[in-house]
C-alpha cells in the first residue's frame, strides 16, 4: 500500500516549533516536487525466460537475459507506463516493480503484467495490483514548455532507486538515434534535458516545477555530457488512447466491439466467444467481473486486465433489462485470424526427408468467413500464401501469420496454396491426373 500523505506535511506534523521555520526555508519547490512525485514512481527489474545454448565445443549452458529501468503509475488500479525496451526481454518471463521504501509499507515489490506495447513508440504498459489504491502521478502537457524551464528527472540509474537529478530543457523537438545491443532505435519529436539520464532511468518521470509529468524519460547521448531525452506526455497519452489501451491490443480476444461513446456492442462475430454466449448488438456493457463500467476509459482498463482462456461474466443492459453472460476468452493471435480470414490453425510438424518442417493447418472454418468463401476446409494445410506484388510467404506459426494478416488493409487478397488428404493416406500427392494442391484467392476482412 502506498501512504497517501506526502512526506513534507508528515516532517511538518512532527517538527518542534523553534525549527518548524528552519524547515520551511528547506522545502524548495524542488523538494516538495519530488515529495509529491516519488509515491507515482517504480523501479523495475526484469527477468527472461531461460534459455538453453550449445558452444561450438558441444558444451551446454544456460543463459537468462535480465534488466531493469523505472516506471510511473498513471492510474490508481495500478497501471504503470515505461519503456518498451526495458521490458522487451520479459515477456515470458518475470517483471517486479518496487516502490520508494520511504512510501512502501505492505509487501517488498509487486509482480507486474505485461498488459501491451507499441515497440515503434518504445512504451508499453504495465499492471500490478494491490489492496489499496496507488498514487498516480499528474499528466500535464508538452504542448507549451519552454527552453530553460526547470525540470527534474526520477528514476532508478544503476539500481539506485528513485533517484533525482535536476536541470533544464535544453532542447525541444529532438530526433534521436540510438543502438540497442545492435537493434538500431529510431526517436522522433523528444524533449532534450541537461538533467542527467542515467541506464536504469529509462521509463522514469520527466516532471515541472509543479510536479506536472511532462514526459517519459527514455535515451541518453553516451557521447556527450548532460544530455539527455524524453518522449513528450502529449505523445504518450495519445499513444495510451489509441494503442496501449486500446481493447483491439488487448491480449484476450473476446469477439465483440464496442462504441467507446455509448458503451454499446456494434458487433459481434458468428462462431465467437461472445456469440456463443448470447451477446448482441446493441447490447449496452455496464460491468465487466466486480468493475463497474461507467465511460469509455473504465471499459478500456477492464478490458485489458481480462487474461485469454478465462471465464469472464459481462454485465449487459438490454434495453429494460439487466443480465449477465459469461464466456471464455481467446488469445489475440486465434482472434484475429479468426475475425480477419475466418478460420483457426494449429502448427503441424512434417518431414521431409531428414527434415522436419513446420505448416499450418486450418481446425476449423467460420461458416461466411473469407476461408469459407474460398472454399477452405477444416485439416487443409496452407503450403504458403502470396500477396499482391508477388510477394511470398510460408508462415510456420499462427503467430507468424497473425503478424502478416494485421499489417494488411480489409479487402486485400491473398492467393493460398493449399493441401488436402483427398484419399485419406496421409500423404500429398500432385501429377498430371491427380493432384491434392489447391489454389485460390481469399479476400481479407
Amino acid at each position: 500500500m502506498i501512504a497517501a500523505l506526502p512526506l513534507l506535511f508528515l516532517q511538518l506534523a512532527n517538527t518542534p516549533p523553534q525549527e518548524m521555520d528552519t524547515l520551511r526555508r528547506r522545502l524548495t519547490p524542488e523538494v516538495r516536487v519530488v515529495q509529491e512525485v516519488a509515491p507515482s514512481i517504480v523501479h523495475i527489474t526484469t527477468e527472461g525466460p531461460q534459455q538453453t545454448f550449445r558452444n561450438i565445443f558441444g558444451q551446454v549452458y544456460q543463459n537468462r537475459a535480465t534488466g531493469s529501468g523505472s516506471g510511473v503509475v498513471i492510474d490508481e488500479e495500478g497501471y504503470i507506463v515505461t519503456n518498451y525496451h526495458v521490458v522487451k526481454h520479459a515477456e515470458n518471463g518475470k517483471i517486479r516493480v518496487y516502490f520508494d521504501p520511504t512510501f512502501q509499507t505492505e509487501q517488498e515489490f509487486y509482480e507486474a503484467q505485461l498488459i501491451s506495447a507499441e515497440p515503434q513508440e518504445d512504451l508499453a504498459l504495465l499492471k500490478i495490483d494491490g489492496d489499496e489504491p496507488f498514487s498516480p502521478v499528474r499528466l500535464g502537457r508538452s504542448s507549451d514548455l519552454m527552453i530553460a524551464e526547470r525540470v527534474l528527472a526520477i528514476g532508478s540509474p544503476y539500481g539506485q532507486t528513485h533517484t533525482v537529478s535536476q536541470g533544464i530543457i535544453s532542447g525541444l523537438h529532438r530526433d534521436v538515434r540510438v543502438n540497442d545491443r545492435g537493434t538500431e532505435l529510431s526517436f522522433e519529436d523528444l524533449i532534450q534535458t541537461d538533467a542527467a539520464i542515467n541506464p536504469g532511468n529509462s521509463g522514469g518521470a520527466l516532471v515541472n516545477i509543479n510536479g506536472e509529468l511532462i514526459g517519459i524519460n527514455t535515451v541518453m547521448n553516451t557521447q556527450a555530457e548532460n544530455i539527455g531525452f524524453a518522449i513528450p506526455v502529449d505523445r504518450v497519452r495519445r499513444v495510451l488512447q489509441d494503442r496501449l489501451l486500446s481493447p483491439s491490443l488487448a491480449r484476450a480476444w473476446l469477439g465483440f466491439d464496442v462504441d467507446l461513446e455509448t458503451l454499446a456492442v456494434e458487433r459481434v462475430l458468428p462462431g465467437s466467444p461472445a456469440a456463443l454466449a448470447d451477446v448482441k448488438v446493441g447490447d449496452r456493457v455496464v460491468r465487466i467481473d466486480d468493475k463497474e463500467i461507467t465511460d469509455a476509459n473504465a471499459y478500456r482498463f477492464a478490458r485489458l486486465e481480462i487474461r485469454p482462456y478465462h471465464s469472464v461474466r459481462i454485465g449487459l443492459e438490454r434495453g429494460s433489462e439487466d443480465i449477465q453472460v459469461e464466456l471464455d476468452s481467446w488469445d489475440r493471435i486465434r482472434g484475429l485470424l479468426f475475425a480477419r480470414m475466418g478460420l483457426e490453425v494449429e502448427e503441424l510438424k512434417i518431414t521431409v526427408g531428414w527434415f522436419t518442417q513446420s505448416r499450418l493447418r486450418a481446425v476449423s472454418v467460420r461458416e461466411g468467413g473469407p476461408a469459407d468463401g474460398l472454399g477452405m476446409q477444416e485439416g487443409d494445410i496452407i503450403e504458403s500464401l502470396t500477396l499482391a506484388g508477388g510477394r511470398y510467404y510460408q508462415p510456420r506459426n499462427p503467430a507468424d501469420l497473425a503478424i502478416l494478416v494485421n499489417r494488411l488493409e480489409p479487402g486485400e487478397k491473398l492467393e493460398l496454396d493449399l493441401w488436402r488428404d483427398l484419399d485419406g493416406d496421409q500423404r500429398f500427392e500432385r501429377d498430371a491426373g491427380y493432384s491434392e494442391l489447391f489454389q485460390g484467392p481469399l479476400e481479407l476482412d
